[in-house]
């Protein structure tokens, strides 16, 4: 097989398991094996030493460990030396290469995010964060190649990190708060569904003084048998939203699978996800560091940017992809503009104080400081974002592009629909815009806004409507469909529905 193939952006994720008809095994235990001789190559390149630690974890997916085992024989053959944490987060794995007494030389997490249980895949990280693009074309390179390290065998053992790095966030809110048990009479659920989030109950909850009757889901299951472990996933949400209201917990909190991606329900029953969990996050930041840009992904909406705006702040929306908003924020610290958070709608949030790492632990812990603050000075978390305008309609549709040369045909669609939209009395174009094409329209034509714009990887082109009036959305899709039904390899299926139901 092509090893480029199992790219996914700055990850690698494949089929692990049988079980999907039509979905075959392709992370077999020689790619696997191939794969860690090359991460071997690439770090001892990366870094210029041949005596190296690398720290290794895994979520709850049934064929973690089975990976696990497979890519550290092959490091361990070619000279690397081996720790495994076993069950771990994501964000944990790297902080094990920047935590004093472990500052390990680089490290691994097996996981596949929310992904249906038959896949999984690989992270890497270094001291410098996670791997680009680039990084994991090159290893996969050296994965393909026959090239050894011709060092001698190194060693692998066993530690436990988790417990460390669970300090390290329990630690933060005694900081911040000045008392040793500040959630002590509340009420806090978690939703780890089944993944690797438990551990946040034990770990950090209850040692700051929290109750946590009511979490669910917490033991580790890579069946994933109660709901997809993803805040953005309806089913998931209302699982949380469930058990928040069957105990009157003041906050919910849900995980991703690996715990790079979190999202909450506050005690009225209502969502934190998506438009509000960033303007939640923008509010807490704008206090602590005003005038500071918030870098999101093209979707958010312009309730959002008005909202961190009279905050205090600078909205920069700017490309789909946790990598993308996280290095644009680096990139304007490094021009001498102050940027405190990239985040993506998904849930993907990483702050400059926390080395720019997607942490949804770690985003939950600056609520739960906000909620002990709150407490003392008689606000809640639902009033730090009561002004967020927050759209009628919202809707995503999926159009297939259907030829094999998609980003070619795709990118034509929308070089002809920006030039298309300049004739239309009613659209404005977006005059900031980094993505796809995003369009306004008048309250007659709508009230509101679309995006279309190529998807990172897929054969697609993702379509986002948001409109501030009740049946604008529709409004929007029919004008907008007029131009898309004239390409033939576009499946806008979805779209002629919605237009025509």
């Amino acid at each position: 097989m092509e090893y480029k193939k199992l790219q996914n952006g700055s990850d690698i994720r494949g089929v692990a398991l049988e079980g999907i008809e039509g979905q075959n095994v392709n992370l077999t235990e020689k790619v696997c094996k191939d794969i860690g001789r090359g991460f071997a190559l690439w770090l001892i390149k990366k870094t210029g030493k041949t005596n190296l630690r690398v720290a290794i974890g895994r979520d709850s997916r049934l064929s973690g460990e089975k990976l696990c085992n497979w890519i550290c024989s092959a490091m361990v053959e070619q000279g690397l030396n081996i720790t495994n944490f076993g069950m771990a987060s994501t964000p944990a794995m790297f902080m094990s290469t920047v935590t004093e007494g472990y500052m390990f030389d680089g490290s691994i997490m097996i996981t596949a995010s929310h992904l249906p249980f038959n896949r999984n895949g690989f992270k890497f990280f270094t001291a410098g964060g996670g791997l680009e693009s680039a990084n994991i074309k090159e290893i996969l390179a050296f994965a393909e190649s026959d090239q050894q390290t011709g060092l001698a065998k190194g060693s692998i053992e066993n530690a436990e990190f988790m417990d460390t790095y669970s300090k390290i966030l329990a630690d933060k809110i005694r900081s911040a708060t000045g008392e040793n048990e500040p959630l002590k009479g509340f009420k806090i659920v978690v939703d780890a569904g089944n993944g690797a989030g438990g551990f946040y109950v034990d770990k950090v909850l209850k040692p700051l003084g929290a109750d946590t009757t009511g979490s669910r889901f917490l033991d580790p299951d890579g069946s994933f048998p109660n709901h997809i472990p993803n805040p953005e996933n309806a089913e998931a949400m209302e699982s949380i939203t469930d058990a928040v209201k069957e105990v009157g917990a003041d906050l919910g909190i849900i995980f991703d699978t690996d715990v790079d991606r979190a999202g909450a329900v506050l005690a009225d029953g209502s969502e934190l996800n998506r438009n509000r969990i960033i303007a939640m996050l923008s509010a807490i930041l704008l206090r602590e560091y005003p005038n500071t840009t918030i870098v999101t992904d093209s979707i958010t909406s312009t309730g959002l940017a008005k909202f961190i705006k009279e905050k205090g702040g600078v909205h920069h929306r700017f490309k789909r992809g946790y990598r993308n908003v996280i290095n644009e924020s680096i990139r304007l610290n490094n021009l001498g503009q102050d940027s405190q958070l990239a985040i993506e709608t998904s849930g993907h949030g990483a702050l400059k104080e926390n080395y720019f790492l997607d942490d949804g632990a770690y985003l939950v812990t600056k609520l739960l400081i906000e909620l002990a603050r709150g407490k003392k000075n008689g606000y809640t978390l639902a009033s730090l974002i009561d002004t967020l305008e927050e759209p009628k309609e919202s809707m995503e549709f999926r159009m297939n592009i259907l030829t094999e040369d998609f980003k070619a045909y795709g990118q034509d669609v929308l070089d002809k629909l920006n030039e298309y939209a300049k004739t239309q009395k009613a659209w404005s174009l977006e005059k900031e815009n980094y993505e796809g094409v995003r369009v306004n329209l008048n309250r007659c034509n709508g009230n509101g806004w679309f995006l279309l714009r190529l998807s990172l990887h897929d054969p697609l082109l993702p379509l986002n409507i948001e409109s501030n009036s009740k049946g604008g959305a529709k409004k929007i899709a029919m004008q907008l469909y007029e131009f898309v039904k004239t390409f033939d390899k576009l499946d806008a299926s979805s779209l002629a529905n919605f237009v025509n139901g």
